[in-house]
């Protein structure tokens, strides 16, 4: 009797210790089942090298590196595995999984449309598919607002000599040191007429050339107070643990005085949302609003559990 192992020839000429790779898959399977899985890696290991073909170890190999945290020699034995003429159904998921993970969202679809292809009910497969098609839409929507972020800032930082103004218009922003189209958008239009020489001719040319661009002047200014006054605005709400409800409803409601109100009405305070956005200080800066008026808002607003902004907020 032939004590020898089963060895078969491959066509490259490469040597298959068949008998070998599966007592070391034994192996493997029995450390799977004590639970050491280190144990099973070294064993696949041996099958794999008595036997890289074999059609179960690559999987098992695959399968444990992935579960260690081996990533990428478990994708290149899962890469492998899926070869086969009838490919195992986890390898090809799995390897979906890790392609995924790294953001190859096509190969990612093809290996589980791979099974669907054989099995269109296959539950985790069906559920696979719609979140790589949602994952590879996010991306393409996640290009689009990057490409068009690089467009918007290649347009502000266009030099405004390269616009159709006025050499009187280029002059006047050259002085004022306005290089770009970006620079314009930090200005105001009541800066650029408090400027010598800068008239209304040369704003409405500078405005109709923005505007043909959907731009206008102090747009950035404005934005940057937006998102400040929303940044604080949310804050205070969170912290008087208030709706946006209670902080739109108009400040006509909390009953003031006539001088209250006309103090109001002078910052452009329409909303309570507005007024506890404000200081004391910011306050008491207008013209014939005192002390009364100050302590007539701040019992109003405590009675609904708000109060003013104060500086370290």
């Amino acid at each position: 009797m032939n004590d020898f192992p089963t060895a078969v020839l491959t066509d490259d000429h490469e040597i298959r210790d068949t008998e070998t790779a599966q007592k070391y898959i034994a192996n493997g399977l029995k450390a799977e089942e004590a639970g050491d899985r280190l144990a099973a890696i070294e064993a696949y290991e041996a099958a794999y090298t008595a036997d890289p073909d074999h059609p179960d170890v690559s999987f098992r190999l695959a399968y444990n590196l992935d579960m260690v945290g081996e990533e990428d020699e478990a994708m290149h034995l899962y890469e492998q595995c899926v070869q086969q003429p009838r490919p195992p159904i986890s390898a090809l998921l799995n390897l979906a999984v890790l392609y995924e993970d790294r953001g190859h969202y096509a190969k990612a679809e093809r290996c589980v449309r791979q099974v669907l292809a054989t099995d269109p009910n296959h539950s985790r497969a069906r559920l696979y598919i719609k979140d790589i098609l949602a994952s590879k839409g996010a991306t393409v929507v996640d290009d689009e607002k990057e490409t068009r972020t690089e467009k918007h800032a290649a347009m502000i930082d266009t030099p405004v000599t390269d616009f159709d103004l006025t050499v009187r218009t280029r002059n006047s922003l050259r002085k004022m040191n306005i290089r770009t189209l970006g620079d314009l958008l930090r200005v105001t239009e009541a800066e650029l007429r408090s400027y010598k020489n800068f008239g209304d001719s040369s704003i409405d040319e500078i405005k109709a050339m923005l505007a043909q661009r959907g731009l206008r002047l102090g747009q950035a200014v404005e934005e940057q107070r937006s998102a400040v006054k929303r940044a604080v605005y949310d804050q205070l709400k969170t912290a008087a643990g208030s709706d946006d409800e209670m902080f739109n409803r108009g400040v006509n409601e909390l009953d003031l005085s006539v001088r209250a109100r006309k103090a109001l009405s002078l910052l452009n305070i329409q909303t309570i949302g507005d007024l506890c956005m404000r200081t004391e200080a910011e306050l008491m800066g207008v013209k014939n609003f005192g002390m009364t008026s100050l302590v007539e808002i701040k019992e109003k607003i405590t009675s609904m559990g708000l109060a003013l902004r104060t500086l370290e907020q």
